[in-house]
């Protein structure tokens, strides 16, 4: 039997959905779901899961410490911890940008303030420029321009401003968050994929003033939704997400990449409606399932590096099995030399 497990917070509708429709398709291949319980981890524990879904673990450092152990025991985690930790919106707008998507001007600003139990004084500071040409970032990327976390989500501390005076208004309000400053996109469709492992995307018609889903299925053109397919495909390949939700507003028929750093999305029922609740629940049951039969280690790893030609995919150059093969090489003629001599 293998199983997977679910780690999740305060979600009502898509767990107990979510474990019923993986023990109902899975059963046949001998796979079933259940809720990943933790009451202290041991160093070596062998893994429980062949499978876990996190939904949680950005916002409890006890489980994102679990995961990565259960990766090193053999399990699958869907999202990598150790890349969701590691990553940010500001590298993932770089990134996309390289691989030819249409990003909006982005700026990444010095934080307003620190925490509290961090000691920060203004000698520890000496590497930033003062003052801050806050009119030349405003030129840059236009006005009206959005200030938003450089991680993070939920729409907050997220702000609209038209000017110098507003701008400091609001960066005011920010400490201790790093922030960005984006060009704001005057956008005339919005949309919000669903994406399920890497290649598997649904656009979706999202109206992000009153965050509601709305069932349109005539809502792109053909081209349009070709182009944010594609586009949603080489973020989630690049980046390694199999479980996220990637956001475009779109303007002159060109869909800018607005948010694509979600890897635990709202699946709630009563948010994304009956339909799309359904989809997917089918969806995310199918693809642990195929995970928890076929999963490989390298699957959920991101593949950055090796698309923009600067290194081996998720910079492995001394993974297990490489570092064995090259000890044994290099044992060989000197195993060689001393049964000769």
């Amino acid at each position: 039997m293998k199983k997977v497990g679910l780690l999740c917070g305060r979600e009502y509708s898509f767990p107990p959905a979510f474990i019923v429709r993986v023990n109902e398709l899975g059963k046949k291949d001998g796979v079933a779901a259940e809720f990943v319980k933790l009451g202290g981890t041991r160093m070596g524990e062998p893994a429980r899961y062949s499978v876990i879904v996190d939904r949680i673990s950005h916002e409890v450092e006890y489980y994102r410490g679990y995961l990565k152990h259960a990766v090193l025991q053999g399990t699958y985690v869907i999202n990598n911890p150790f890349w969701w930790t590691a990553d940010d919106k500001y590298f993932n707008y770089s990134v996309a940008a390289k691989l030819g998507i249409a990003i909006p001007k982005t700026v990444l600003l010095p934080q307003k303030g620190y925490p509290s139990d961090v000691d920060i004084t203004s000698e520890s500071l000496h590497n930033l420029e003062y003052p801050v040409d806050w009119d030349g970032l405003l030129d840059y990327v236009g006005r009206p321009a959005i200030l938003k976390p450089f991680s993070g989500g939920g729409w907050k501390h997220v702000y609209k401003v038209s000017n110098k005076e507003e701008l400091l208004a609001a960066y005011d309000k920010t400490s201790p968050y790093c922030m960005t400053l984006q060009e704001f996109i005057d956008f005339t469709k919005y949309v919000r994929c669903f994406t399920f492992g890497k290649s598997d995307i649904l656009p979706v018609h999202y109206d992000p003033k009153e965050r509601k889903y709305i069932i349109d299925h005539e809502y792109l053109s053909p081209e349009l939704g070709t182009r944010i397919v594609k586009d949603a495909q080489t973020i989630n390949q690049a980046l390694g997400y199999e479980m996220n939700t990637i956001e475009f507003a779109v303007k002159d028929d060109v869909p800018y990449a607005i948010d694509f750093l979600n890897p635990a999305p709202d699946f709630e029922r009563d948010r994304i409606t009956e339909f799309y609740f359904e989809h997917v629940v089918e969806k995310m049951a199918r693809l642990v399932i195929d995970r928890a039969l076929n999963g490989k280690a390298s699957h959920p790893w991101p593949r950055w590096e090796e698309m923009l030609g600067v290194g081996a995919a998720a910079g492995f150059t001394g993974a297990p099995k490489s570092a064995a093969a090259g000890q044994k090489s290099a044992a060989a003629p000197a195993a060689g030399s001393a049964q000769r001599s």
